[in-house]
C-alpha cells in the first residue's frame, strides 16, 4: 500500500513560512487546498515531460539529479569487473550509447521472436507464458511469489489476472469518445511495432490482438473487487488448479518454464473466475492469434530499450495518448530511472546498489534517530486513539492494540543490501542488460520458495520519495529520500515535521487498520479479530467515508470512486488525526512558536495542505480516477480536515463555510 505523495511546507532562510504559493483571495475555511496552493496552481505549468507536477515532483526531480550525479561520477571511472560500481557504470554507458542502440534496431529480439514463431500447439503457448514471465514480459497469467496471507510464515506462488495493455478494463469496455480514441491508439501502436519488426499483416494482427485483449478485459475483476484481501485469497491444491482451467493445460510445464524448481503443491489463485474464463478463451482463440499476441507483448515490453522508432511508438501510446504528456523525457532521465528505480514504474535494475551510494551522501544518522522518535510518538498517539474510540468494544480494542504493538519500522535504508553478483552487465548491450536483469530479479523472487521470510528485504529503494505499509509483514517503511525537507527537517518547527512526515507516518500506521489492512492480524495473517458488532460499526463509518469522497468531482461528469479509494482515504483521515495528537504529545510544556504569524495548530494544517500541492493533465486525471486507489490531491488535502475538530478550532470554521460539516456528520474512525 503505497503512500503516493506531493510534498510539504518550505521555510524561508529566516525561519518564516514561505507563503508565495498562497491564494489569499480564497478563504482557508472554504478551501484549505486552494488557499495554501492557489497562486502556485495559477502560475505553474506542468513540465512538458510530465503528466502531473507538484512539490513532490520537484523533490523527485531533485533526487533524480542527485542520482544522476552519483551514476555519472561512477561511469567516469573504471571499476573491477563484477563490482556493483562496474555494473552501474556499464549499464548507464549502454543506455546512453544511443547510436549503438539504434544500429541494432530490433535485432536483439530475434531469438525470442523466433521462439514464438516456432510454437505449434496451444499447450506450447501455455508453457511459453511461463518463459515470458521469467524474462519480464506479461501474459494473461500473472505470476509471482510472496507471503501466504493465510500463513505469513511461508512463501507461496501467486497467480493473478493479467495480459492487457491498457491501464484498466474500462478502456476496452466503454464506447465513449475518449475510450474509443485510446482503443484506436492501441491498434495503431501494435501495427507500428509489427511494421518496425518486419512482421507481416500488421493491420489484421492488430485487430486480432485488440479483440483478444478485450475478451481478457471482460473476464477481469474490477479494481474495487481486486482490493478485497479475502476475495483474493483462494488457496488451491495443484489438482484443484488444474481442474479450474478445465484440465486442458499443463501447469507443471508452466511452472517449469518459470524456473520454479519443484511443482508447487499449493498456490494462491487471486482471481479464480478469470482463470476459468481464460481456459475458454485459449480454446476458442486461434493459434496464430496467440502467436501474434505474444510477439506484441514481447515487443511492447522491450520497446523502450530498442531503437528510437520503438521508443517513440511506445511514448505515443502510454505517455502522449493515455497520460497527455507532450514531450518524451530526456534520455539521461530514462537511463537513471532504468538503473536506480526511483519512481513508480521504473525498472531499477541496480536500485539498491545505487541506494547504497545515495545514503552515504545524503542521509545522516541523526535524521534516522529523530525519525524514530516521531514514529514512537505516532504509535503512542494511535494507541491512545484506540482507547478513546466510542464505537469499538473493549475486547476488540485490546486486539487492535496487540496488533499495533507488533508493527515493525524500517527507516532510511536496508540493513542488508541486495546481492547483484548474479547479474552480468556489458557497456555495449542495453537490451542484454535489461533482459538479464529481468531473469535475475525473477530468480530472486522464486528463490523465496521454501525459505524463511526475509525480514530484511525492502519493497522500495532508499532513493524513492515514498513510503509503504506491508500487511503480511505488519511493518511500516520510510525510505531515505522522503526523510528530507520539506517533509522532514532537523531544523524545522515540530508543527511542520508533524504536519509533513508525521502525517506520512500516521498514514502508514493507519493502513494496518484500514478496511483491508484490518483483516490481517499482528502476525500478518488474514484472520478476523473483530467482533460482529465492531465490524458492523466499522462498516457504517467507512460507508460514510465512501459517500463523502464519491461526491467529489474533479472533472465534469467524472467523480472519485469512493470504494476504490477507501483504504487511502481512511489512512489520510486517521493518519492526520493521530499526527495531530502526536504533535500535541511532542509539544507538551513547550512555549508556542509562531511562524509567519501562524500558531502551531494552524501551521500543522497548512503544512498538511502543502503536502498535496499538485496539478494534473486531464488525461492523467481520467486514468487515475479509473486506476489510482488514492484520491486526487485537492481532496486529500480538504477531505480529512472536514472531519477533524482541531481544524475547526484552528481556523474558526463555522456553518456556511465551504469546509464546514455538522458535528453529527463528522467521521472519526481511528
Amino acid at each position: 500500500m503505497l503512500f503516493l505523495l506531493n510534498t510539504a511546507v518550505a521555510q524561508n532562510d529566516d525561519g518564516t513560512l514561505d507563503t508565495s504559493a498562497f491564494d489569499k483571495d480564497v478563504r482557508i475555511q472554504d478551501d484549505l487546498f486552494n488557499h495554501v496552493n492557489g497562486s502556485w496552481l495559477k502560475f505553474t505549468e506542468i513540465p512538458s515531460d510530465k503528466s502531473n507536477y507538484g512539490s513532490f515532483g520537484k523533490l523527485a526531480d531533485d533526487s533524480q539529479v542527485r542520482i544522476r550525479q552519483i551514476i555519472e561520477e561512477t561511469a567516469k571511472q573504471q571499476h573491477p569487473v563484477g563490482s556493483n560500481a562496474q555494473k552501474i557504470a556499464d549499464f548507464y554507458r549502454s543506455f546512453m550509447n544511443e547510436k549503438a542502440v539504434n544500429a541494432k534496431g530490433y535485432s536483439p529480439l530475434n531469438d525470442e521472436l523466433a521462439k514464438i514463431r516456432g510454437l505449434k500447439t496451444k499447450a506450447e503457448i501455455w508453457k511459453h507464458f511461463g518463459h515470458l514471465s521469467k524474462i519480464g514480459v506479461g501474459s494473461p497469467v500473472g505470476f509471482f511469489v510472496s507471503q501466504d496471507a493465510g500463513d505469513a510464515t511461508q512463501y507461496i506462488c501467486q497467480l493473478i489476472q493479467s495480459g492487457t495493455t491498457l491501464p484498466d478494463r474500462d478502456y476496452y469496455l466503454k464506447d465513449d469518445e475518449d475510450s474509443t480514441k485510446v482503443q484506436k491508439a492501441l491498434s495503431n501502436y501494435i501495427q507500428t511495432l509489427f511494421d518496425l519488426a518486419g512482421i507481416e499483416n500488421s493491420e489484421e494482427a492488430a485487430k486480432q490482438i485488440v479483440a483478444l485483449e478485450t475478451s481478457l478485459a471482460k473476464i477481469s475483476w474490477e479494481r474495487v473487487k481486486l482490493r478485497d484481501a479475502r476475495k483474493r485469497y483462494n488457496k488451491r491444491s495443484f489438482k484443484e488448479l488444474t481442474e479450474l482451467t478445465g484440465g486442458e493445460f499443463d501447469w507443471a510445464a508452466y511452472f517449469a518454464a518459470n524456473d520454479v524448481a519443484k511443482t508447487p503443491e499449493m498456490v494462491n489463485v487471486n482471481t479464480p473466475s478469470f482463470f476459468a474464463g481464460l481456459a475458454q478463451i485459449i480454446k476458442s482463440t486461434p493459434l496464430e492469434t496467440w502467436k501474434h499476441y505474444l510477439q506484441f507483448r514481447l515487443l511492447d515490453s522491450y520497446a523502450g530499450y530498442l531503437s528510437q522508432p520503438f521508443v517513440d511508438a511506445r511514448f505515443e501510446l502510454y505517455n502522449k495518448t493515455i497520460a497527455g504528456i507532450p514531450v518524451q523525457r530526456p534520455r539521461w532521465k530514462r537511463g537513471v530511472n532504468a538503473i536506480a528505480g526511483a519512481g513508480a514504474g521504473d525498472f531499477g535494475a541496480l536500485g539498491e546498489a545505487v541506494g547504497e551510494l545515495y545514503v552515504q551522501q545524503y542521509f545522516k544518522p541523526e535524521a534516522k534517530a529523530k525519525m524514530q522518535t516521531l514514529v514512537d510518538n505516532l504509535l503512542t498517539s494511535f494507541g491512545q486513539s484506540i482507547d478513546d474510540l466510542s464505537w469499538m468494544t473493549d475486547e476488540t480494542k485490546k486486539r487492535a492494540k496487540g496488533k499495533l504493538s507488533k508493527i515493525g519500522t524500517k527507516i532510511g535504508y536496508p540493513d542488508v543490501w541486495r546481492d547483484y553478483s548474479a547479474l552480468t552487465v556489458s557497456a555495449d548491450d542495453l537490451f542484454g542488460n535489461v533482459y538479464r536483469s529481468n531473469i535475475v530479479e525473477h530468480q530472486r523472487n522464486i528463490n523465496h520458495l521454501g525459505q524463511p521470510i526475509d525480514r530484511e528485504e525492502w519493497g522500495m529503494t532508499p532513493q524513492t520519495v515514498n513510503a509503504y505499509y506491508s500487511p503480511t509483514k505488519n511493518e511500516i517503511v520510510f525510505p531515505a529520500a522522503i526523510l528530507q525537507a520539506p517533509f522532514f527537517s532537523m531544523d524545522a518547527p515540530d508543527a511542520l515535521n508533524y504536519g509533513g512526515i508525521g502525517a506520512v507516518i500516521g498514514h502508514e500506521i493507519s493502513h494496518a487498520f484500514d478496511d483491508q489492512g484490518s483483516r490481517y492480524d499482528g502476525d500478518g495473517n488474514l484472520n478476523n479479530w473483530w467482533s460482529e458488532k465492531d465490524q458492523e460499526a466499522f462498516s457504517k463509518l467507512t460507508q460514510q467515508l465512501i459517500n463523502q469522497y464519491a461526491a467529489y468531482e474533479p472533472l465534469d461528469g467524472k467523480n472519485v470512486n469512493g470504494k476504490l479509494t477507501l483504504g487511502e482515504n481512511i489512512a489520510d483521515l486517521s493518519g492526520l488525526t493521530i499526527a495531530y495528537k502526536a504533535f500535541n504529545i511532542a509539544n507538551q510544556g513547550k512555549p508556542e512558536v509562531l511562524v509567519a504569524g501562524w500558531n502551531g495548530d494552524q501551521l500543522f494544517f497548512v503544512g498538511w495542505s502543502r503536502v498535496w500541492q499538485r496539478k494534473y493533465r486531464d488525461k492523467e486525471m481520467v486514468k487515475r480516477l479509473l486506476t489510482d486507489p488514492h484520491s486526487p490531491s485537492k481532496y486529500r488535502a480538504n477531505g480529512p480536515v472536514t472531519n477533524i475538530k482541531a481544524f475547526y478550532n484552528a481556523f474558526d470554521v463555522k456553518p456556511g463555510d465551504g469546509l464546514f460539516k455538522p458535528e453529527v456528520d463528522r467521521i472519526t474512525i481511528w
